[in-house]
């Protein structure tokens, strides 16, 4: 039975990894001819490089001309760490967790800093808290997008414009791919390996005036590591946020980043790029709106991410199997989509309910997505069968 639902038509690439992700189309091993490989990353050709990564940041993202942008290391993990370790502490904080990501920055802050004036408030998978209850008298630190819960914030209307506290937010799963409020932003961090599907292991911070008054009028009460440390003797250290990194980044990443970078520009810049993400959820919106086994983890369709697509799976026949079997279930179809080469690490986060996470972000193609549609049904068909 389920071979006669086979579809005809493959993807053409199987690449839905939620990170990391997707090369942009046409990516190929010649954008990397011109790298400086073997040249020292403070030499003048090398601050050049990691100043057009800057450089063409704020101008496809539109990021205000008196922000600082910094490339860090350690990806998008590195910069929130050096924002919670360098800014938190001055006033009260409350942690927004609506996943796995927003969960852990919120036990870095209680348990490793041991902050007392830290509020944690969280929601289930699928859920979002009330956001217009946040008290912005205090620090708030949120993910923008849950990447392992398909949840993101609505839109920044509940960022209050009068703050008194700093808006410090983990945006890696939105840059490029959804409108970012910078105006309420006082920080915002991401790393290459997600929106534009360069490589891993380099991230982005991005400072407001007011996140930049705090770094130069306020010192933690904790020792800082070297590669947290943004001041010296009071002062931002500028050099940071002109190419001039921490530590010794990668020149062939560099060089990578540049090519996606590029790419981005040659779509529209950070419009095209948001066209590409909500065209490709658009795709599996068609598909959900008939599927009669899979539905969205995320339960408001205002807070449903475009890039970080988490499905659960509905069905009476999957939700009778006993509790312990269906994670193993949904990753027999995870299994049955890799191993026909169609769809590789779709998988649900561990830490989420069992089901499907499929990147859908700017680098992946459309057409790629709704050949995969029919393959899901297919797949979930097969798995059936075996049981």
């Amino acid at each position: 039975m389920t071979e006669e639902l086979r579809p005809e038509i493959r993807t053409n690439s199987p690449l839905f990894s939620s990170g990391p992700c997707a090369k942009h189309p046409g990516w190929s091993l010649k954008n990397l001819e011109n790298a400086s490989l073997g040249r020292s990353h403070r030499s003048a050709e090398g601050k050049a490089r990691l100043k057009a990564v800057i450089d063409q940041h704020r101008e496809i993202l539109e990021i205000p001309d008196d922000y600082k942008i910094g490339i860090v290391p350690g990806s998008d993990t590195g910069a929130v760490e050096m924002a919670l370790w360098s800014l938190l502490g001055a006033r009260p904080v409350n942690m927004l967790a609506w996943e796995s990501f927003g969960a852990g920055w919120a036990t870095d802050v209680v348990k490793q800093l041991k902050l007392q004036n830290a509020e944690v408030t969280t929601a289930d998978y699928g859920d979002i808290p009330d956001l217009s209850v946040v008290d912005w008298k205090k620090d708030v630190v949120f993910t923008w997008n849950g990447t392992t819960s398909g949840v993101c914030a609505p839109n920044g209307d509940w960022i209050d414009n009068d703050r008194e506290g700093l808006a410090i937010c983990d945006a890696t799963s939105a840059v490029f791919a959804m409108e970012l409020p910078w105006g309420k932003l006082d920080v915002v961090t991401w790393s290459w390996q997600k929106v534009l599907g360069g490589e891993a292991a380099h991230g982005m911070l991005v400072l407001s005036p007011r996140a930049v008054e705090r770094l130069e009028s306020y010192t933690p009460a904790w020792p800082l590591p070297k590669i947290f440390r943004m001041t010296k003797g009071g002062k931002l250290i500028d050099g940071i946020f002109v190419g001039e990194t921490i530590n010794t980044p990668s020149m062939l990443a560099v060089e990578d980043v540049l090519a996606a970078l590029k790419w981005s520009a040659s779509i529209g810049g950070g419009k095209g790029m948001i066209a590409r993400a909500n065209a490709n959820a658009g795709v599996v919106d068609e598909w959900i709106a008939t599927s009669d086994w899979a539905d969205y983890v995320a339960l408001d369709p205002a807070c449903r991410s475009t890039t970080s697509i988490c499905l659960k799976i509905t069905s009476d026949w999957f939700l009778n199997l006993p509790e312990d079997e269906q994670p193993k279930a949904a990753k027999k179809l995870v299994a049955i989509l890799a191993d026909e080469g169609i769809a590789l690490d779709i998988g649900s986060h561990r830490d989420a309910p069992a089901g499907l996470r499929i990147w859908a972000g700017s680098t992946v193609e459309a057409s790629d997505l709704k050949a995969l549609m029919p393959w899901l049904d297919w797949a979930y068909a097969t798995l059936k069968s075996t049981y």
